[in-house]
């Protein structure tokens, strides 16, 4: 049933490019989506067709290799060939800033994480889509908006991304415990679950707190999930404030306790995956494609099957997730930019986000997808998921983002690891973003 799926998803998904080459012509003319507000002027052609290269992070679960393989299938006069980043965000935006920085045309289309579109495009490294050729009205709002930045749009929401609570259902069951909506109920979940004998030595929580990008996330959600925010709707810091001390108090007195175990101060995405797979962990902080690799019944996962999703948990209810999520754009120095706009739009048609969240578990960003009852039976966190992202909250904007998510991450690994005060370190990490975000 599941090879048959997939063909036929595959097949789709060719017939789909070929009409979308038929249409798209040049890449220049507009197409019939619609135009989803913003600047009504005109964005400027790109012109170009050839092989490309499409930059990305490390696909994990070879879906993209498929997407692609397709693609090359159905255009053989314009090749892409995938240039597979590091694992870690930082390092992906470290080497695409390089080679943006020396002009190269190495790079074509990037996956650009949400909150890079500002520095990319206040630096012309990318080069402004035209707005009518996607129907963006069909997309996540809070997904779109994320690849504009002036009210013009240069990238286009590929993947969205909400954090969820993963949870052992089958312990929670087992301890007849409620799924948290707080800390304090998660804290006192955990207590009752690790009473169970098969649970006595299991981690209660972890997320993402190695010093990277995504200590970043986990530190902005304990903020808004405590009613605080890292900046304020007019861009302007706000961390020297009780509500962001008691957000990064949580985490800071959930190391000390141990209700955070000490090794998850080194857990990136994967790290925090692979201890959850493992049956290490009773409650984590992660992104939805861990849905699908958790699930697995090849002998990778100790946990497929017995777990469940749910909102974060915060200060008096249920938390706030950071937006996250990836967007594709095109290189200003790319040359074959009618091609890369073509293999975007391929990218982002309902067949191929769809063939995505079946391969892999990551949020779409075509809203319609949510409503599919099919998709909704095979992936019931659905429901779940777009709640967190409609309501998520945006990392600063700013075209310095490397050097606030810097101090950001910094400021709080110093609270995490003990090195400073929470309340000395939030004073100074004010002081920082206030000379970044001028």
């Amino acid at each position: 049933m599941a090879g048959s799926k997939t063909t036929a998803l595959r097949l789709v998904a060719l017939a789909s490019v070929s009409v979308l080459a038929a249409a798209c012509g040049s890449g220049g003319g507009s197409g019939s989506g619609t135009s989803g507000g913003g600047s009504s002027a005109a964005a400027p052609k790109l012109d170009g067709r050839g092989d490309i290269t499409f930059v990305t992070g490390k696909d994990t679960s070879n879906n993209m290799q498929k997407l692609v393989a397709d693609w090359n299938s159905a255009h053989p006069g314009e090749q892409v060939r995938i240039v597979e980043l590091p694992e870690s965000a930082d390092a992906q935006r470290q080497q695409m800033v390089q080679n943006a920085q020396v002009k190269s045309n190495a790079y074509s289309v990037l996956n650009l994480d949400v909150v890079w579109t500002a520095e990319f495009a206040a630096n012309r490294w990318v080069v402004e889509l035209p707005r009518d050729q996607f129907d963006l009205d069909k997309f996540l709002k809070p997904a779109v908006a994320t690849a504009e930045y002036r009210d013009k749009l240069y990238a286009v929401p590929v993947y969205s991304d909400g954090g969820m609570l993963y949870y052992r259902k089958d312990l929670l069951d087992k301890a007849a415990v409620a799924v948290p909506k707080t800390w304090d109920e998660l804290l006192t979940a955990c207590q009752k679950v690790k009473a169970l004998p098969e649970a006595a030595n299991i981690g209660c929580y972890a997320g993402q707190f190695e010093k990277y990008e995504g200590l970043t996330v986990n530190f902005d959600e304990a903020v808004h999930s405590a009613g605080g925010a890292t900046v304020d709707d007019a861009g302007k810091p706000t961390v020297d404030t009780p509500q962001a001390k008691a957000g990064l108090d949580v985490l800071v007195q959930g190391f000390k306790t141990g209700v955070i175990p000490q090794k998850a101060i080194t857990y990136k995405e994967e790290e925090g995956r692979r201890s959850f797979q493992a049956g290490e962990l009773i409650f984590q902080r992660q992104w939805p494609y861990q849905w699908a690799l958790a699930n697995k019944t090849d002998g990778s996962s100790q946990v497929a099957g017995k777990f469940d999703v749910a909102p974060l948990p915060g200060l008096s209810g249920p938390g706030v997730s950071s937006l996250g999520g990836h967007n594709f754009a095109i290189s200003a120095f790319a040359e074959h930019k009618a091609t890369a706009l073509d293999f975007i739009k391929y990218f982002t048609t309902e067949q191929a986000e769809r063939s995505n969240l079946l391969a892999t578990s990551q949020a779409p960003t075509r809203a319609d997808l949510y409503e599919d009852q099919e998709l909704v039976k095979q992936f019931p966190y659905l429901p779940t998921l777009k709640a967190s992202i409609l309501a998520a909250k945006p990392r600063p904007k700013a075209v310095r983002y490397g050097d606030v998510t810097t101090a950001i991450q910094e400021a709080a690994y110093a609270a995490l690891t003990g090195a400073k005060d929470s309340g000395a370190v939030l004073k100074d990490l004010q002081a920082k973003l206030q000379d970044l975000l001028k």
